[in-house]
């Protein structure tokens, strides 16, 4: 077994069989491709897994895993916590404590409000049954649509997100980066959500065209926004994001839970085990659609 960070990868990965990714973001294999002859499997210790279909990877025999499950409960509980603290105004009181402000509000009952989850593999899913058992009313968006989900009563489809934005309350995203979901919120989906509309961001950032959000936001066309994952992570210090009071920042950290890198160590081995033993491997994403098709 070698380790090694992504400098030394294109001498480590010559000869090897198994390749363990902690860096999800980083462009390290695909530098490190023409010396990773004898690959045979990548597991990435990550639920998205976008930079790692880089077109090498995509049309080889190269089986991609990645850490399905792992994160579900920990970010839908964070999805919850961003609707709670947007209905409670739990931000706007930490400010008035540090001004030493006594200020009375009315606050929004968050049972009966209504979430629209963009995305439904097991984030989404994790997401949509936490939110329903505080008692609000979910709906997903996915791939395909239907008419009956156990999880989300009613799916509609991707494409059509700018037909049902405006249903929801708080507009939660949980779907993988693919062709297909990058910029999926534009201007036409920010302008079609209702002015008192709440956006969280759990997926990636590039889901979210940025710009066409910054105006919505500072236009007060929706209210505020709750984002964790950005196009340019660590966000950059002169970002205007920094300076909005609609919008509430985190450092990709929604599921990022104590243990959790002790949780990312066993899934892989487990799924070891699974390839010393020639059984198969659990997780294996779809390349071409860049998720696990079995959820």
């Amino acid at each position: 077994m070698t380790v090694t960070d992504a400098g030394g990868l294109p001498r480590a990965v010559a000869g090897a069989d198994v390749l363990f990714l902690w860096d999800f973001f980083s462009s390290a294999l695909q530098d490190a491709w023409p010396h990773a002859d004898a690959l045979k499997w990548v597991h990435v210790a990550a639920a998205g897994v976008d930079a790692m279909l880089f077109e090498e990877l995509r049309s080889s025999g190269v089986v991609l895993t990645n850490a399905h499950g792992t994160f579900d409960q920990p970010i839908a509980e964070f999805v919850l916590a961003s609707i709670l603290a947007h209905n409670k105004q739990l931000h706007l009181s930490k400010r008035l404590q540090q001004d030493s402000v006594w200020k009375h509000r009315e606050l929004t009952r968050t049972a009966g409000s209504r979430a629209l989850v963009v995305g439904t593999g097991g984030i989404g899913r994790a997401t949509a049954r936490l939110l329903r058992a505080v008692g609000l009313e979910v709906r997903g968006v996915g791939r395909t649509p239907r008419e009956q989900d156990p999880d989300f009563g009613t799916v509609a489809a991707s494409s059509d997100l700018a037909e049902h934005a405006g249903w929801a309350d708080h507009v939660v995203l949980a779907a993988p980066l693919t062709e297909q979901t990058r910029d999926l919120v534009d201007d036409v989906v920010l302008a079609a959500m209702q002015p008192s509309a709440h956006l969280i961001n759990v997926g990636r950032g590039a889901l979210v065209d940025e710009d066409a959000l910054l105006q919505a936001l500072r236009r007060g066309q929706i209210a505020a926004a709750s984002l964790d994952v950005f196009r340019e992570e660590p966000l950059p210090v002169s970002h205007p994001f920094w300076g909005l009071e609609n919008v509430h920042l985190s450092a990709h950290m929604c599921g990022d839970v104590v243990g959790w890198r002790d949780a990312l160590a066993r899934q892989f081995q487990d799924n070891l085990e699974r390839w010393t033993t020639g059984a198969d491997l659990a997780n294996v994403v779809d390349k071409q659609r860049g998720y696990v098709s079995s959820r």
